[in-house]
């Protein structure tokens, strides 16, 4: 069905989100390339929007490419060693310089409140300060990194406190050390030492890469583990190493889901987060999709999985009591709350054959061998039950059943009680297949 407002229905696809977000703690890296190629002002709105819709926002801001313009503006050519700058004194004023700018930039657009902007009518408070102590990097491989410095610690009471009171926190690259010095941070440690520390919901990192991808497709989900394999790949140094290392990190250390996301899609922000897709790279320990047992509670997404192929005669219409009843029989796919894929396997009392029933998967997710893994566990279900073969009624489906090992069979094939509960007016095509 069209409609006058496309808008209309993603707003209401997003809703779940919008819910499920409102008062988690988010803590987004934005790398200065961002700023420095025009998608600022953009990010800036992203943000604002956040912060309206209840989440609380812990904004990194990097400052590579502000500085590595400062530095060739004044001759300044920093070593490089390990994948970093080795930042002298000289080195060390520019990085003041440029993250103070930055800083008073990034506030002074999020302060912008005309009435023909798009942040009219929010309002917002910026905090920024000494809100991550830092170490020095030390003498490493004979080198002195003098003013590069590793994260000490992050001051969570502190942060906290800002949260709680609807601030947006601001944190620079760069941290203080407790004899009143100041060091130069990778901003992807500040990040994902922030997001630790805060036990955040999600830290995301926005950078070059729109993600990992592999032969060009995009890895939407991955474990720490194998996101392993891709890091020891990359280059010493990079954006997609340092994002990837602290992707890693912070999943590992309890941070709930990490998203590795392009600034260069300026619906990248938003898309990650409203859909249930998404649009980058998650790593994350949780189970994002998996198949399980069904329970009560999912009753109400079944009904919503199976109701359009009821409405065209695929399948049997199902009630909401059948489903109760049956529960136990019942598997699921679940993609991040959402029922995407079912099977069910009904014993037979008379019989050692099963019943296959109710294979579907939803539209949005075929292709992806979802129905051929709900299978493969109807079958291991059906040998630790003892059951010796799996029959199947199907009016369009005969041709993927035959492709995947059933045989066409007869009504007189079918248990007892099976036959005399036969639909004759339907005309379902009937397969078997037996269990070795």
């Amino acid at each position: 069905m069209s409609t006058r407002f496309p808008f209309v229905g993603w707003f209401r696809n997003s809703s779940p989100y919008i819910n499920a977000h409102r008062g988690q703690t988010f803590v987004i890296l934005i790398e200065g390339e961002a700023v420095a190629q025009g998608r600022g002002e953009q990010l800036i709105q992203d943000l604002a929007l956040l912060h309206t819709l209840g989440v609380r926002l812990v904004v990194v801001l990097g400052i590579r490419a502000q500085l590595a313009a400062a530095l060739d503006t004044v001759g300044i050519t920093p070593d490089q060693h390990l994948g970093r700058w080795v930042a002298d004194d000289d080195t060390m004023a520019l990085v003041e310089r440029v993250a103070a700018e930055q800083r008073l930039w990034l506030e002074a657009r999020l302060s912008l409140g005309l009435p023909n902007s798009p942040l009219h009518g929010v309002d917002m408070t910026v905090v920024s300060g000494n809100l991550v102590m830092a170490k020095p990097l030390g003498v490493r491989d004979g080198v002195d990194f003098e003013r590069s410095g590793e994260v000490r610690r992050v001051r969570k009471e502190a942060l906290e406190q800002l949260l709680a009171t609807n601030s947006l926190v601001l944190l620079p690259p760069i941290g203080f050390s407790s004899t009143g010095e100041v060091f130069e941070l990778e901003p992807a440690d500040v990040a994902c030492r922030t997001a630790i520390a805060l036990g955040a919901d999600k830290l995301i990192l926005l950078g070059e890469a729109s993600g990992l991808t592999e032969a060009g497709v995009l890895q939407r989900q991955l474990t720490p583990c194998d996101a392993d394999a891709w890091l020891g790949n990359t280059e010493l140094g990079s954006e997609l190493s340092r994002h990837l290392a602290a992707a890693c990190e912070a999943a590992r250390q309890g941070v709930a889901r990490t998203h590795l996301i392009s600034w260069q899609d300026h619906e990248a922000l938003l898309g990650e987060l409203f859909t249930r897709d998404g649009v980058g790279t998650m790593i994350t320990q949780q189970r994002y999709e998996q198949l399980r047992q069904a329970q009560v509670s999912d009753i109400g997404g079944l009904l919503e999985l199976v109701a359009p192929l009821e409405r065209n005669g695929m399948l049997v219409a199902r009630s909401r009591e059948r489903l109760e009843v049956d529960i136990d029989d019942y598997l699921v796919v679940e993609r991040d709350g959402m029922i995407i894929a079912c099977a069910a396997l009904h014993s037979q009392p008379d019989s050692t054959a099963g019943e296959l029933a109710c294979v579907v998967v939803h539209a949005d997710y075929r292709g992806a061998d979802r129905g051929e893994l709900l299978l493969s566990e109807v079958i291991r279900l059906a040998r630790e039950r003892g059951l010796d073969s799996l029959f199947v009624l199907t009016t369009h489906t005969a041709h993927w059943f035959v492709e995947h090992g059933f045989r066409p069979a007869e009504l007189s094939e079918l248990p007892s009680l099976r036959r005399e509960t036969y639909n004759h007016a339907r005309r379902s095509r009937i397969l078997i297949k037996a269990l070795d």
